[in-house]
């Protein structure tokens, strides 16, 4: 008979752990007395990280007394207390291998449903003092699980655990943490597992994600990381020749690059961009720098188009690189893509940030009445002078029957007229698109400054646009993830503190830094860290792939292997090592 050992509750509290602040409420302790279970937690307890834990899918967290047993005898531990593992509930019973999802269970006077597996998460390794405790908890197959709170009432130590429901599809807590953690993902028990109607919606994302990428064949791990795409033509760079430079506007100019033989280059994704190793000064180390390709996928040829600013890249296309000119060019990358499909699209950008969705606009016109998709354009600009592709757009929009287009300039010159080669003066904001009836169930591509990005987002998002909805490519470094980490202030990307390594260079290309690795650093991940370079994590022991970074060029030695290998031409960081010059899309 299974019963309730233990209710254990804690807030969230602030601890030091590698010379950072971690905001945590994975210390539990267990109470005496009963507890209220409401919707979103127990009485007394809380979350430190509502992006990860919490809710009404996480309300309440269980794990097991067999569980416990196992761990002291894996480990040889002696020392574990009730909520040791993070847990709200310690049970007699309910063995991962054999309670499902949609199992309902009535403990005291609350209803219980079982709605998915404990998320992977690197505090359950500093509770632990064992950093590994996140992979081992997956790869052991004893993860726990969550309740979502059905009926709240209170419960208490001792209660009888009793099983009310059976979950449709009879797929355990420890079959569904495997089909996302690990390697194999078969078809029909995806498929099972969608049709759960109590499985939680980002666990159904995953799935879905999965079961896609199962169908095309694809590499990685598409649940865990959504972003990767098909593995990249060359790894490393290879020579391409400029072909032709064109003038696009007052300070953008693009460059038709080619093969040394002439021959095609492989097709890109609408979307993609590429890297380049530019030997700016002589006998100095390369700069790395990536740009969009803005030209037609099926042209043989790559487009990339360069907006003079400060930085030393642009100044050196701009001032250096002429027609004849050979490149070091990585193989197009990046999973910012045109998604198939029937459904509208909106490709929304501003400044530079038009040359990816000029890529797609590109793609949707050749499919043409093949894909008569609704198409909208929107782009913002500050004027005529400044406004690239002007006429190109035009052009591509009008051989597309359902599209629209809607030009903004903030600052229009004296001669620039509205109806002619703009709309509105002003900035594009979510009510311009509400204005023209954009449909809210399209998919939005956005590209821009971060502002631009972060405010369209947002605001999407407020409207009812899901997030899966929404893609957004980032210019320069992406966004920071550090789960539960207290905010510092931000550094520009540096060379770590104290003397130099003497290990392999590393390339932070979008960061452009590179630097020797050091081997006091026992990963990629804690080596960009040192340096400041924005990094995205949340296991940080190779399993929710959060890491998951583009290996332009290079080798890495993994320790501890990854539970499941990230796409070809992809790296985990968080548990890799160089083990030659590696050239990081970061």
């Amino acid at each position: 008979m299974a019963s309730l050992i233990s209710v254990n509750v804690g807030l969230p509290r602030d601890v030091e752990w590698q010379g950072k602040t971690v905001h945590t409420g994975v210390w539990k302790r267990s109470v005496t007395g009963r507890v209220m279970a409401r919707r979103l937690n127990l009485d007394g307890d809380g979350q430190g990280d509502l992006a990860g834990h919490g809710g009404q899918h996480r309300a309440v967290m269980v794990y097991q007394l067999d569980s416990y047993r196992y761990w002291e005898t894996y480990l040889k531990r002696h020392d574990f207390d009730y909520g040791q593992f993070g847990e709200n509930l310690t049970v007699e019973g309910l063995a991962d291998a054999e309670v499902c999802i949609g199992d309902r269970y009535r403990i005291g006077g609350a209803l219980f449903e079982v709605s998915q597996p404990r998320v992977t998460c690197y505090r359950v390794g500093i509770r632990m003092n064992n950093p590994e405790m996140p992979a081992l908890l997956v790869s052991h197959g004893r993860p726990g699980f969550y309740f979502r709170v059905i009926e709240e009432g209170e419960i208490g130590a001792g209660d009888e655990i009793i099983k009310v429901a059976d979950g449709p599809g009879h797929v355990t807590v420890q079959e569904i943490d495997r089909l996302l953690y690990l390697p194999g993902h078969p078809a029909d028990r995806l498929q099972l597992a969608l049709r759960i109607p109590s499985l939680s919606a980002g666990w159904k994302q995953s799935l879905e994600a999965l079961l896609t990428a199962e169908k095309n064949q694809s590499g990685g791990n598409a649940g865990l990381a959504p972003k990767s795409s098909s593995p990249p033509a060359w790894s490393g760079f290879r020579r391409l020749r400029v072909a032709a430079v064109h003038q696009e506007s007052a300070d953008v100019r693009s460059f038709l690059l080619e093969s040394e033989d002439r021959r095609p280059l492989p097709t890109p994704l609408p979307g993609q961009f590429v890297a380049f190793k530019l030997a700016i000064e002589k006998d100095s180390v390369p700069v790395m720098r990536s740009y969009s390709l803005s030209g037609s996928p099926n042209a043989g040829m790559y487009r990339v188009s360069v907006k003079r600013a400060a930085g030393p890249g642009s100044r050196y296309f701009h001032d250096h690189i002429s027609a004849g000119d050979l490149l070091e060019v990585s193989a197009p990358r990046g999973g910012f893509t045109l998604a198939a499909g029937t459904g509208p699209v909106v490709l929304l950008s501003a400044g530079i940030g038009a040359t990816p969705v000029l890529a797609m606009l590109h793609s949707l016109a050749a499919a043409g009445t093949e894909s008569p998709r609704e198409v909208w354009w929107f782009y913002g600009v500050r004027n005529s002078r400044e406004h690239p592709f002007a006429e190109e757009a035009r052009t591509l929009l009008h051989a597309l029957p359902e599209s629209r287009s809607y030009v903004a300039y903030s600052q229009p010159d004296a001669e620039d007229r509205i109806g002619e080669s703009y709309d509105v003066a002003g900035h594009l904001t979510l009510a311009v698109l509400q204005q023209n009836h954009v449909p809210q169930k399209a998919d939005f591509y956005i590209c821009g400054p971060d502002a631009f990005l972060t405010g369209f987002t947002a605001s999407l998002q407020s409207w009812g646009v899901p997030y899966s909805s929404i893609h957004a490519e980032t210019f320069g470094a992406e966004s920071a993830l550090t789960p539960g980490i207290a905010a510092v202030a931000s550094r520009p990307p540096h060379p770590p503190a104290g003397n130099i390594g003497t290990g392999p260079k590393v390339s932070f290309t979008r960061s452009g830094l590179t630097v020797p690795w050091d081997s006091r650093y026992t990963s990629l991940l804690e080596f960009a860290e040192a340096c400041d370079v924005p990094v995205r994590w949340a296991c940080r022991v190779g399993v929710c792939h959060n890491c998951e970074s583009g290996l332009i060029g290079g080798s890495v030695r993994y320790a501890p292997e990854p539970l499941d290998r990230p796409a070809e031409g992809n790296v985990l960081i968080c548990c890799s090592t160089p083990l030659t010059q590696v050239d990081l899309d970061l």
